[in-house]
């Protein structure tokens, strides 16, 4: 594809709106809104349409409250040879769950790199339970991890980057900043340069994680960040990394630093 190709390309993705920009911007949120900033930081409920957001604010119309009752009931199953449960170890009502979706990925000294939620939760069933581990994208992982954040919403995000976790940032901000695809293109195009800017009949957000797992209505169902971040490559035409893949483990520190202060969402409904 020729450089003029790419940056028309370009132009439709993130520049055709450019008359609305942030004018559409304003008409999107309210003053009671405020809630869901932190600094120059906005929350994707911020640009999400009057609806969508409706729906995440009512906790019995949101549908993927499914997904944390289901959720709570795995916590407390018992599963695998070791005859124990979430709960076993950590309390039917843990403290944990109240900073758990601030703070992920962590680096774990073990495995020598970063650790997501999910495979921590594999990881604590295979070692401590004695049980199969649960597919990325599957009904139990998904109701557990919105469980797990759930329970630390309102909270603000808080990853660490110092320390041991500091290269593995960098990595995950070198991904953001860097063209891939046949459209060349960057997370930071749409994220950074053209958030608030319409992308057909959606506006662009900062492509902030505080929400996640999220209920997306085009999906009807939750979705992990790593099935955004498979999306968002595919849609630049870009081959996509594995579900809990370094690089998207890595990524999705950095995009959760990127939203630090926000408050944790789980579970959000976007379009």
């Amino acid at each position: 594809m020729g450089d003029i190709m790419k940056k028309q390309i370009q132009g439709i993705l993130i520049g055709a709106a450019v008359a609305v920009g942030l004018s559409g911007f304003a008409g999107v949120a309210s003053a009671q809104d405020m809630i869901y900033k932190a600094g120059d930081r906005q929350s994707g409920y911020m640009y999400a349409a009057k609806e969508t957001q409706a729906i995440q604010d009512d906790d019995l119309g949101n549908p993927a409250y499914i997904w944390v009752d289901e959720g709570e009931a795995l916590w407390t199953k018992v599963d695998g040879k070791a005859g124990k449960s979430c709960a076993t170890c950590h309390g039917a009502e843990s403290a944990m769950l109240t900073d758990v979706g601030t703070r992920y990925p962590v680096y774990n000294a073990k495995l020598g790199k970063m650790q997501s939620l999910e495979q921590k939760i594999n990881e604590e069933r295979q070692e401590k339970m004695g049980a199969k581990p649960y597919k990325w994208e599957s009904k139990q992982m998904l109701s557990l991890t919105v469980y797990m954040r759930n329970g630390s919403r309102g909270k603000p995000m808080n990853v660490s980057i110092d320390g041991p976790a500091a290269k593995f940032f960098e990595a995950g901000k070198k991904f953001f900043n860097q063209r891939r695809g046949q459209l060349d293109m960057a997370c930071k195009h749409c994220h950074e340069d053209g958030a608030g800017m319409m992308i057909r009949a959606n506006m662009l957000s900062e492509g902030q994680s505080n929400g996640f797992p999220t209920y997306r209505l085009k999906w009807q169902k939750p979705g992990s960040i790593h099935r955004r971040f498979r999306g968002c490559n595919k849609q630049v035409r870009a081959k996509p990394y594995g579900y809990g893949s370094d690089e998207y483990v890595n990524l999705e520190l950095f995009v959760a630093w990127r939203g630090r202060g926000l408050s944790v969402e789980t579970p959000a409904v976007r379009n």
